[in-house]
C-alpha cells in the first residue's frame, strides 16, 4: 500500500538520485525496490510509485534543463542556429521520451534541448511520461516477483538479484552497438537454398 508518506519518500529519493550527473541509478530499479519494500501487487500502487518516481526524476533533470535554458542567451549565436536547424528539435519529444525510458545517459539530450530553448512544458511532459512508463514497469515486475517468488525468496534477495541484472543489462546496452547489429541483420545474405536463381 502506497501512503502519502511513502509517495513523498519515493519522490525525494528519486529527486536526489537523479541529481547525480551521468551516474544515477536505474529508475526502474528505484521503482522495483520500493514496490518490493511496500509489498505492492495492485495497479494503483504501481501507478503511484511510477508517478512519484517520475515526478522526482523529471524535476531533478529539469534543473539541468533550466540552467542551460537560461544561459543559452550567452551561447554563441552561430552555434545555436546550427542546433535549432538540426533534426533534434523535430524529433525532440520522442527522443526525450526514449532517453527517459531507457538506461542511456539523457544529460546530452537535456542540455542540447535547453540550449535550443525547447518548450519547458513539452520537455517536462516527455520526460515525465518516459519515467512514468519505466517506473510502472519496474513496480509491476516487483509485484510479479512477489506473486511468483514471494514464498521462496526474501525481498532483500530479490533486490540484490535485480541490481545485478540491471548492471548486466546496462553494460550490454552500453557495449553493444544495437544500430550496427540491426543493420547487419537486415543486410545478411539469405541461406543458399533461399537465394534467387
Amino acid at each position: 500500500m502506497v501512503t502519502l508518506i511513502s509517495f513523498v519518500i519515493i519522490f525525494v529519493v528519486s529527486f536526489v538520485l537523479n541529481l547525480i550527473p551521468f551516474a544515477g541509478p536505474s529508475n526502474m530499479l528505484i521503482a522495483y525496490t520500493f514496490a518490493l519494500r511496500l509489498n505492492s501487487t495492485d495497479f494503483l500502487s504501481f501507478a503511484l510509485i511510477g508517478a512519484a518516481m517520475a515526478l522526482g526524476s523529471a524535476l531533478a533533470k529539469g534543473i539541468y534543463y533550466m540552467v542551460t535554458f537560461f544561459i543559452s542567451g550567452r551561447y554563441i549565436k552561430k552555434s545555436r542556429q546550427k542546433l535549432d536547424a538540426s533534426k533534434i528539435k523535430r524529433w525532440a519529444f520522442p527522443l526525450l521520451f526514449f532517453a527517459a525510458a531507457t538506461p542511456i545517459p539523457d544529460e546530452p539530450i537535456i542540455i542540447a534541448l535547453g540550449l535550443m530553448k525547447y518548450s519547458p512544458s513539452k520537455f517536462f511532459g516527455a520526460y515525465f511520461l518516459g519515467k512514468f512508463g519505466i517506473g510502472v514497469m519496474g513496480a509491476f515486475l516487483a509485484g510479479f516477483s512477489i506473486e511468483i517468488f514471494g514464498d521462496f525468496i526474501s525481498s532483500e534477495v530479490m533486490v540484490v538479484l535485480s541490481i545485478a541484472m540491471t548492471i548486466a543489462l546496462t553494460i550490454i546496452l552500453l557495449k553493444v552497438d544495437l544500430g550496427k547489429l540491426f543493420e547487419k541483420y537486415l543486410h545478411r545474405k539469405p541461406p543458399a537454398d533461399q537465394e534467387p536463381k
